[in-house]
Protein backbone atom coordinates (compact mmCIF):
# COMPACT_ATOMS: atom_id res chain seq x y z
CA UNK A 1 0.00 0.00 0.00
CA UNK A 2 1.11 3.35 -0.73
CA UNK A 3 1.78 5.73 2.26
CA UNK A 4 0.59 9.16 1.87
CA UNK A 5 2.60 12.06 3.58
CA UNK A 6 0.65 14.87 5.61
CA UNK A 7 2.63 16.65 3.18
CA UNK A 8 1.51 15.12 0.61
CA UNK A 9 -2.40 15.09 1.58
CA UNK A 10 -2.80 18.67 2.10
CA UNK A 11 -1.10 19.87 -1.02
CA UNK A 12 -4.09 17.15 -2.29
CA UNK A 13 -6.62 19.03 -0.76
CA UNK A 14 -5.38 22.58 -1.76
CA UNK A 15 -8.36 23.28 -4.09
CA UNK A 16 -10.69 23.42 -1.20
CA UNK A 17 -9.10 26.22 -0.46
CA UNK A 18 -8.47 28.44 -3.49
CA UNK A 19 -7.72 31.17 -1.37
CA UNK A 20 -5.36 30.29 1.02
CA UNK A 21 -2.58 29.95 -1.52
CA UNK A 22 0.01 27.54 0.39
CA UNK A 23 -0.43 29.38 3.73
CA UNK A 24 -2.22 26.26 5.50
CA UNK A 25 0.36 23.95 3.98
CA UNK A 26 3.38 25.78 5.22
CA UNK A 27 1.57 26.54 8.51
CA UNK A 28 0.91 22.94 9.34
CA UNK A 29 4.28 21.65 8.73
CA UNK A 30 5.67 24.49 11.02
CA UNK A 31 3.04 22.92 13.85
CA UNK A 32 4.43 19.55 12.58
CA UNK A 33 8.18 20.09 13.11
CA UNK A 34 7.51 21.88 16.91
CA UNK A 35 5.76 18.57 17.46
CA UNK A 36 8.02 16.20 16.07
CA UNK A 37 10.71 17.89 18.47
CA UNK A 38 8.32 18.44 21.41
CA UNK A 39 7.19 14.25 20.98
CA UNK A 40 11.60 13.40 21.14
CA UNK A 41 11.27 14.72 24.93
CA UNK A 42 8.56 13.11 25.50
CA UNK A 43 9.68 9.97 25.01
CA UNK A 44 12.88 10.16 26.83
CA UNK A 45 11.43 12.22 29.38
CA UNK A 46 12.92 10.01 32.21
CA UNK A 47 16.26 10.07 31.02
CA UNK A 48 16.91 13.85 30.89
CA UNK A 49 16.25 16.75 32.94
CA UNK A 50 12.88 17.59 31.38
CA UNK A 51 10.68 15.80 34.62
CA UNK A 52 8.81 17.54 37.66
CA UNK A 53 7.42 21.30 37.86
CA UNK A 54 9.32 24.44 37.12
CA UNK A 55 8.06 25.86 40.93
CA UNK A 56 5.79 28.52 39.24
CA UNK A 57 1.99 28.75 38.66
CA UNK A 58 0.46 29.70 35.21
CA UNK A 59 -2.78 32.54 34.26
CA UNK A 60 -4.80 29.24 35.21
CA UNK A 61 -3.12 29.25 38.64
CA UNK A 62 -1.93 25.67 37.68
CA UNK A 63 1.40 24.15 38.79
CA UNK A 64 3.79 24.27 35.21
CA UNK A 65 6.11 21.61 34.47
CA UNK A 66 9.14 22.00 33.30
CA UNK A 67 7.92 20.23 29.83
CA UNK A 68 5.06 22.61 29.53
CA UNK A 69 7.34 25.42 29.24
CA UNK A 70 9.49 23.40 26.28
CA UNK A 71 6.64 22.57 24.40
CA UNK A 72 5.17 26.21 24.35
CA UNK A 73 8.60 27.37 23.53
CA UNK A 74 9.05 24.79 20.78
CA UNK A 75 5.31 25.83 19.27
CA UNK A 76 5.70 29.59 19.41
CA UNK A 77 9.51 29.31 17.70
CA UNK A 78 8.06 27.17 15.00
CA UNK A 79 5.26 29.45 14.32
CA UNK A 80 7.30 32.38 14.65
CA UNK A 81 9.96 31.33 12.23
CA UNK A 82 7.06 30.02 9.40
CA UNK A 83 5.75 33.67 9.13
CA UNK A 84 2.05 32.51 8.53
CA UNK A 85 1.19 33.87 11.74
CA UNK A 86 0.83 37.19 13.23
CA UNK A 87 -0.38 36.44 16.68
CA UNK A 88 -0.16 33.46 19.31
CA UNK A 89 -2.58 32.81 22.01
CA UNK A 90 -1.30 29.72 24.57
CA UNK A 91 -2.69 28.19 27.99
CA UNK A 92 0.61 29.09 29.04
CA UNK A 93 0.88 32.55 28.41
CA UNK A 94 -1.48 35.46 30.49
CA UNK A 95 -1.48 37.45 27.14
CA UNK A 96 -1.14 36.79 23.03
CA UNK A 97 2.06 36.74 21.25
CA UNK A 98 1.75 39.11 18.38
CA UNK A 99 4.68 38.71 16.28
CA UNK A 100 6.45 41.62 15.06
CA UNK A 101 8.52 40.65 12.32
CA UNK A 102 9.07 41.35 8.28
CA UNK A 103 7.60 37.98 7.24
CA UNK A 104 4.65 37.94 9.53
CA UNK A 105 3.34 41.53 8.86
CA UNK A 106 0.93 40.27 6.31
CA UNK A 107 0.14 36.83 7.35
CA UNK A 108 -3.79 35.49 7.75
CA UNK A 109 -3.87 33.57 10.87
CA UNK A 110 -3.52 33.37 14.74
CA UNK A 111 -2.95 30.32 16.06
CA UNK A 112 -4.49 29.44 19.71
CA UNK A 113 -3.32 26.70 21.82
CA UNK A 114 -2.48 24.11 24.65
CA UNK A 115 1.03 23.44 24.09
CA UNK A 116 0.64 20.53 26.05
CA UNK A 117 -2.88 18.77 27.60
CA UNK A 118 -2.47 16.31 30.69
CA UNK A 119 0.67 17.45 31.47
CA UNK A 120 -0.34 16.80 35.36
CA UNK A 121 0.23 12.85 33.66
CA UNK A 122 3.56 13.54 32.52
CA UNK A 123 5.83 12.32 35.32
CA UNK A 124 3.95 8.97 35.36
CA UNK A 125 3.94 8.37 31.74
CA UNK A 126 0.73 9.00 30.61
CA UNK A 127 -0.28 10.08 27.01
CA UNK A 128 -0.45 13.75 27.05
CA UNK A 129 -0.90 16.02 24.10
CA UNK A 130 -1.54 19.40 22.67
CA UNK A 131 -4.21 20.94 21.17
CA UNK A 132 -4.30 24.10 18.38
CA UNK A 133 -6.82 26.15 16.49
CA UNK A 134 -6.38 28.34 13.34
CA UNK A 135 -8.16 31.67 12.65
CA UNK A 136 -8.05 33.84 9.86
CA UNK A 137 -7.30 37.32 11.21
CA UNK A 138 -9.65 39.66 11.25
CA UNK A 139 -7.60 43.13 11.87
CA UNK A 140 -5.66 44.14 8.09
CA UNK A 141 -2.18 43.66 8.80
CA UNK A 142 0.45 44.49 11.19
CA UNK A 143 1.14 42.39 14.47
CA UNK A 144 -2.16 40.10 15.60
CA UNK A 145 -3.74 41.59 18.55
CA UNK A 146 -6.49 40.13 20.70
CA UNK A 147 -9.62 41.29 18.77
CA UNK A 148 -8.46 38.83 16.61
CA UNK A 149 -8.75 35.92 18.78
CA UNK A 150 -12.29 37.16 19.86
CA UNK A 151 -14.19 34.58 17.42
CA UNK A 152 -16.93 32.51 17.63
CA UNK A 153 -15.93 28.50 17.16
CA UNK A 154 -17.85 28.45 13.88
CA UNK A 155 -15.32 30.71 12.68
CA UNK A 156 -12.45 28.76 13.04
CA UNK A 157 -10.23 27.38 9.29
CA UNK A 158 -8.72 24.37 11.06
CA UNK A 159 -8.28 22.69 14.31
CA UNK A 160 -6.66 19.54 15.31
CA UNK A 161 -4.76 17.50 18.14
CA UNK A 162 -1.72 15.79 18.62
CA UNK A 163 -1.55 13.32 21.21
CA UNK A 164 2.20 11.89 21.81
CA UNK A 165 1.03 8.02 23.21
CA UNK A 166 2.17 4.53 22.05
CA UNK A 167 2.19 6.62 18.37
CA UNK A 168 2.50 10.06 18.58
CA UNK A 169 -0.45 11.24 15.60
CA UNK A 170 -1.97 13.91 14.54
CA UNK A 171 -5.59 14.22 13.76
CA UNK A 172 -7.00 17.65 12.26
CA UNK A 173 -10.10 19.18 9.97
CA UNK A 174 -10.27 22.08 8.02
CA UNK A 175 -13.89 21.82 8.13
CA UNK A 176 -13.93 19.38 5.27
CA UNK A 177 -14.29 15.75 7.71
CA UNK A 178 -11.20 14.46 9.93
CA UNK A 179 -8.19 12.78 9.14
CA UNK A 180 -5.92 11.35 10.95
CA UNK A 181 -1.81 10.78 10.76
CA UNK A 182 0.58 8.66 12.66
CA UNK A 183 4.62 9.71 12.56
CA UNK A 184 7.07 7.06 11.07
CA UNK A 185 9.60 7.83 13.05
CA UNK A 186 11.95 5.47 10.38
CA UNK A 187 11.43 8.44 7.43
CA UNK A 188 10.63 11.29 9.86
CA UNK A 189 7.33 12.15 8.06
CA UNK A 190 3.37 11.73 9.45
CA UNK A 191 1.55 8.96 7.35
CA UNK A 192 -1.97 9.34 6.87
CA UNK A 193 -3.44 6.33 9.07
CA UNK A 194 -6.82 7.02 9.88
CA UNK A 195 -8.67 8.83 6.65
CA UNK A 196 -11.98 10.08 6.79
CA UNK A 197 -12.54 9.44 10.40
CA UNK A 198 -16.16 9.47 11.90
CA UNK A 199 -17.23 8.36 15.32
CA UNK A 200 -20.28 6.24 16.32
CA UNK A 201 -23.11 8.09 17.21
CA UNK A 202 -23.69 5.45 20.25
CA UNK A 203 -20.92 4.29 22.02
CA UNK A 204 -19.97 2.21 25.39
CA UNK A 205 -17.89 4.44 27.20
CA UNK A 206 -18.01 7.70 29.68
CA UNK A 207 -15.03 9.70 30.73
CA UNK A 208 -15.48 11.89 33.85
CA UNK A 209 -13.37 12.45 36.96
CA UNK A 210 -16.14 10.85 39.56
CA UNK A 211 -14.13 11.86 42.53
CA UNK A 212 -15.93 15.20 41.90
CA UNK A 213 -19.65 13.74 42.12
CA UNK A 214 -20.95 15.43 44.98
CA UNK A 215 -19.81 18.57 43.28
CA UNK A 216 -21.75 17.95 40.25
CA UNK A 217 -24.62 19.26 39.06
CA UNK A 218 -27.54 17.42 39.69
CA UNK A 219 -28.23 16.62 35.90
CA UNK A 220 -24.95 14.91 35.71
CA UNK A 221 -25.10 12.98 38.93
CA UNK A 222 -28.59 11.81 37.45
CA UNK A 223 -26.68 10.99 33.90
CA UNK A 224 -23.97 8.68 36.02
CA UNK A 225 -26.51 6.42 37.19
CA UNK A 226 -28.49 6.08 34.47
CA UNK A 227 -24.81 5.11 32.52
CA UNK A 228 -24.48 2.39 35.90
CA UNK A 229 -27.90 1.18 35.55
CA UNK A 230 -28.10 -2.37 33.89
CA UNK A 231 -30.30 -2.16 30.40
CA UNK A 232 -30.03 -4.46 27.77
CA UNK A 233 -32.21 -2.57 25.35
CA UNK A 234 -29.69 0.29 25.42
CA UNK A 235 -26.44 -2.11 26.38
CA UNK A 236 -25.96 -0.30 29.60
CA UNK A 237 -24.30 -0.20 32.28
CA UNK A 238 -21.76 1.62 30.11
CA UNK A 239 -17.93 1.46 30.77
CA UNK A 240 -15.96 4.01 32.92
CA UNK A 241 -12.76 5.24 30.99
CA UNK A 242 -10.98 8.40 32.54
CA UNK A 243 -7.47 8.58 31.53
CA UNK A 244 -6.93 12.82 33.32
CA UNK A 245 -5.76 13.46 29.64
CA UNK A 246 -8.39 15.08 27.39
CA UNK A 247 -6.95 14.68 24.32
CA UNK A 248 -6.58 11.01 25.21
CA UNK A 249 -9.87 10.16 26.72
CA UNK A 250 -11.47 12.31 23.29
CA UNK A 251 -9.40 10.26 20.74
CA UNK A 252 -10.81 6.96 22.49
CA UNK A 253 -14.01 8.03 22.72
CA UNK A 254 -13.71 9.82 18.61
CA UNK A 255 -12.52 6.08 17.78
CA UNK A 256 -14.61 3.73 19.66
CA UNK A 257 -17.76 6.12 20.60
CA UNK A 258 -18.28 7.70 24.24
CA UNK A 259 -18.81 10.81 26.15
CA UNK A 260 -16.68 13.01 27.41
CA UNK A 261 -17.97 15.22 30.33
CA UNK A 262 -15.91 18.14 32.15
CA UNK A 263 -18.44 20.13 33.68
CA UNK A 264 -19.34 22.70 35.78
CA UNK A 265 -18.63 22.21 39.84
CA UNK A 266 -19.75 23.90 42.80
CA UNK A 267 -15.71 25.04 43.11
CA UNK A 268 -15.81 25.65 39.31
CA UNK A 269 -18.89 27.01 38.69
CA UNK A 270 -18.19 28.39 34.77
CA UNK A 271 -16.49 25.34 34.38
CA UNK A 272 -12.49 24.75 34.05
CA UNK A 273 -11.90 24.14 30.40
CA UNK A 274 -11.32 26.59 28.00
CA UNK A 275 -12.83 27.72 25.58
CA UNK A 276 -10.63 29.80 22.72
CA UNK A 277 -8.32 26.71 22.88
CA UNK A 278 -9.37 23.74 24.04
CA UNK A 279 -13.25 23.27 23.48
CA UNK A 280 -13.52 25.07 20.65
CA UNK A 281 -10.58 22.68 18.58
CA UNK A 282 -11.91 19.95 20.08
CA UNK A 283 -15.90 20.43 19.40
CA UNK A 284 -14.91 21.40 15.55
CA UNK A 285 -13.01 18.01 15.35
CA UNK A 286 -15.83 15.78 16.82
CA UNK A 287 -18.35 17.64 15.05
CA UNK A 288 -16.78 17.25 11.97
CA UNK A 289 -16.43 13.55 12.85
CA UNK A 290 -20.18 12.87 13.39
CA UNK A 291 -20.47 13.64 17.03
CA UNK A 292 -21.31 16.58 19.56
CA UNK A 293 -19.95 19.05 21.53
CA UNK A 294 -22.26 21.13 24.37
CA UNK A 295 -22.21 23.16 27.28
CA UNK A 296 -24.72 20.64 28.39
CA UNK A 297 -27.18 23.58 26.97
CA UNK A 298 -25.72 25.58 24.16
CA UNK A 299 -23.54 24.10 21.41
CA UNK A 300 -19.80 25.06 21.89
CA UNK A 301 -18.73 26.45 18.91
CA UNK A 302 -21.56 29.10 18.88
CA UNK A 303 -20.45 30.56 22.20
CA UNK A 304 -18.96 34.12 22.20
CA UNK A 305 -15.49 34.79 23.28
CA UNK A 306 -15.23 37.44 26.05
CA UNK A 307 -11.87 36.56 27.26
CA UNK A 308 -8.65 34.99 26.31
CA UNK A 309 -8.77 32.06 28.86
CA UNK A 310 -12.81 32.36 29.07
CA UNK A 311 -13.79 28.58 30.69
CA UNK A 312 -16.50 26.69 29.40
CA UNK A 313 -18.16 23.13 30.79
CA UNK A 314 -18.14 20.56 27.97
CA UNK A 315 -20.37 17.24 27.06
CA UNK A 316 -18.39 16.02 23.78
CA UNK A 317 -18.64 12.89 22.04
CA UNK A 318 -21.21 10.21 20.09
CA UNK A 319 -24.00 12.69 18.92
CA UNK A 320 -26.56 9.91 20.51
CA UNK A 321 -25.05 10.03 24.02
CA UNK A 322 -24.52 13.80 24.32
CA UNK A 323 -28.32 14.65 23.11
CA UNK A 324 -29.20 11.90 26.18
CA UNK A 325 -26.86 13.52 28.51
CA UNK A 326 -28.20 17.00 27.74
CA UNK A 327 -31.86 15.68 28.82
CA UNK A 328 -30.72 14.95 32.15
CA UNK A 329 -29.15 18.17 32.22
CA UNK A 330 -32.78 20.17 30.98
CA UNK A 331 -34.54 18.00 33.31
CA UNK A 332 -32.82 17.79 36.40
CA UNK A 333 -30.40 21.00 36.89
CA UNK A 334 -31.76 24.48 37.14
CA UNK A 335 -28.66 26.64 36.79
CA UNK A 336 -27.59 27.84 33.18
CA UNK A 337 -24.71 26.68 31.15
Amino acid sequence: MKTKTLGQFIIEKQSDFPYAKGELSRLLRDIGIAEKIVNREVNKAGLVEILGETGETNIQGERVKKLDVFANDQFIAALKAGGEVCAIASEENDEIIPIESEISKNAKYVVAMDPLDGSSNIDVNVSVGTIFSIYRRTTLSGPGTTEDFMQRGTEQFAAGYIIYGSSCMLVYTTGKGVNGFTLDPSIGEFCLSHPVMQTPKMGSVYSINEGNYLHFPEGVKKYIKYCQEEDKATQRPYSSRYIGSGVADIHRNLIVGGIYIYPTTTKSPKGKLRLLYECNPLAFIIEQAGGKATTGGKRIMEIDIKELHQRTPLFVGSSDMVDTAMEFMVKYTTEKV
